[in-house]
C-alpha cells in the first residue's frame, strides 16, 4: 500500500513505530558484524546535548525519548532520477556510516553534518572552508572534531522501507524536526538554519582556499 493511500490512523502508526525504532550509538554502529542493514530505509538523527541554537522554544514539539531528542530523518537511497539515468547506489548502512563520519565523510556530502557543524561551529570551533579547487566546501580538520562530538552526542534508528523518499514526506509532515531543510518549509526554524548555513557558506569563499584534507 502507498504512503498516499494510507489512512490517517495507519500514517500514525506507521510514523509511532518509527519514533519507536531502536537506537544505535556511534560505536555500535561501527561494531562487527554492522548491525546496520545493506537495504533502503529512513533513519532518525537523535540528539542527547544540543547546540545552544536549538533552545527549548525551537525544540518544544520534537520528539524526545531516553534523554535524546529527534533532530532529522533521512533516505537511502534518494528517489530515481526522473531523466531515466541510473540511480546512485545507496544504502541504510553506507548512509548512516557516512554521515556518522565513516571514509571520506564531510559536510560536502552529507546535509546534516553541515547543519551540525554550523550550529556548533563557536562551541567546536570549527568553520567551513573551500578545499581543494575550491568548488567544495568541508570543515576541513573540524571535520574530525565534529565526528567525535556525533560520537559523544548522537544516536541513530532506522526502519526499513523499500521506497523511503515516500516515507520521508510522511514523517517531514508529522514530526517537528528542525535540522531537515527539503520539504520542510512549514518548520518555523527553517529560515534561521538556511541563514547559518549560507552566511557559513560566504565566510568560506572569503578565505584562502585549503588544500585536500
Amino acid at each position: 500500500m502507498s504512503e498516499a493511500c494510507m489512512s490517517k490512523g495507519h500514517r500514525a502508526t506507521k510514523v509511532a513505530g518509527f519514533v519507536a525504532a531502536r537506537l544505535f550509538s556511534h560505536d555500535e554502529v561501527f561494531s562487527e558484524p554492522c548491525p546496520v542493514p545493506a537495504e533502503p530505509g529512513v533513519f532518525g538523527w537523535w540528539a542527547r546535548t544540543l547546540p545552544a541554537a536549538l533552545d527549548d522554544e525551537v525544540t518544544a514539539g520534537c520528539q524526545r525519548r531516553d534523554g535524546l531528542t529527534l533532530l532529522y530523518v533521512g533516505i537511502a537511497p534518494t528517489p530515481p532520477p526522473a531523466n531515466g539515468k541510473r540511480p546512485i547506489s545507496q544504502d541504510l548502512r553506507k548512509r548512516i556510516k557516512y554521515h556518522f563520519g565513516g571514509s571520506g565523510a564531510s559536510a560536502e556530502g552529507s546535509t546534516l553534518r553541515k547543519s551540525l557543524g554550523v550550529l556548533l561551529k563557536d562551541e567546536l570551533d570549527i568553520h567551513l572552508r573551500r578545499i581543494g579547487s575550491g568548488e567544495r566546501q568541508t570543515f576541513a580538520g573540524g571535520e574530525a572534531v565534529l565526528t567525535r562530538w556525533m560520537a559523544e552526542n548522537t544516536q541513530v534508528s532506522w526502519v526499513l522501507h523499500p521506497e523511503p523518499w515516500l516515507f520521508e514526506d510522511t514523517l517531514i509532515h508529522s514530526l517537528d524536526l528542525p535540522l531537515n531543510i527539503q520539504g520542510n518549509d512549514h518548520n518555523p526554524f527553517l529560515p534561521e538554519l538556511k541563514r547559518l548555513r549560507r552566511e557559513a557558506a560566504v565566510s568560506a569563499t572569503k578565505q584562502r582556499v585549503l588544500k585536500e584534507w
